[in-house]
């Protein structure tokens, strides 16, 4: 088994194809490389990570300004931006120029010429600069900052890249505060998190954050710090119960 995925993760590689959201989502449709990973090669929703979408679905509204750090190929960036309507918008921010590029392959789609999506070619961290960034030897989606070392799913890295670095709270001297924050940025979301000062205690944006095991006590105080109740974010929404620690996939709101 492991042999023919590598051959398919191989066989994938520079390869794309158009999809569609689910129908909440008005069937949007993007651009996906099962280079990013292979699930894109599944029927239907099972393609798709569908907490995240639910996530979306309860709290994107329309006039809403999304920030995706750490976008990929723009599963939650076209959801959003769908969502949030023509009075709102989304920040798509990704490293990989390839899966950059795919973003504005998707965005230029004539069914999409009603979305507000803004491209950043770039990667966040704690300081503005530059950086090396793995791309991964399996599926992209698993690319990493070399500072950080990303996750076991890499599976190795094909090439290294230089890449610019902003800092969340950065991007607020173009943008304008958002009100949802999605992350999922392979092992930097303590970096990010530390760069979101004002973000976090002056925006008070939803976030949902992927967070790895070794960030988790950072990550949890960062948020705890800055007065965020945490969940589950792959509990359904009847089901949760607020946590002492993050989960894998965490849902952080804003304490009353």
């Amino acid at each position: 088994m492991g042999g023919l995925r590598s051959m398919a993760e191989r066989f994938s590689r520079g390869r794309s194809f158009r999809r569609h959201l689910p129908a909440d989502f008005n069937r949007t449709p993007f651009i996906v490389t099962p280079d990013a990973a292979l699930s894109y090669l599944k029927p239907d929703e099972a393609a798709y990570d569908m907490d995240l979408l639910r996530f979306a679905l309860e709290y994107v509204k329309p006039g809403h300004v999304v920030w995706d750090i750490g976008a990929n190929i723009g599963v939650f960036t076209f959801a959003a931006a769908y969502l949030a309507g023509a009075n709102g918008s989304v920040l798509a921010v990704e490293a990989d120029i390839w899966l950059a590029t795919l973003l504005n392959r998707s965005r230029q789609l004539p069914a999409n010429r009603d979305l507000h999506v803004d491209i950043l070619p770039a990667a966040i961290s704690d300081r503005a600069g530059l950086a090396k960034f793995h791309i991964a030897a399996r599926g992209r989606a698993s690319n990493a900052l070399a500072d950080v070392g990303g996750r076991s799913q890499m599976g190795g890295t094909r090439e290294t890249q230089l890449v610019p670095t902003i800092t969340i709270d950065g991007l607020l001297d173009d943008m304008p505060m958002p009100n949802v924050v999605k992350i999922d940025i392979e092992g930097a979301e303590v970096l990010a998190l530390r760069s979101a000062t004002r973000v976090l205690r002056e925006g008070r944006p939803v976030l949902y954050c992927e967070v790895g095991e070794q960030q988790n006590a950072d990550v949890t105080a960062i948020l705890r710090d800055a007065g965020y109740t945490l969940y589950d974010g792959n509990a359904p929404t009847a089901d949760r119960v607020e946590l002492d620690r993050c989960a894998a996939n965490t849902l952080a709101v804003p304490t009353a």
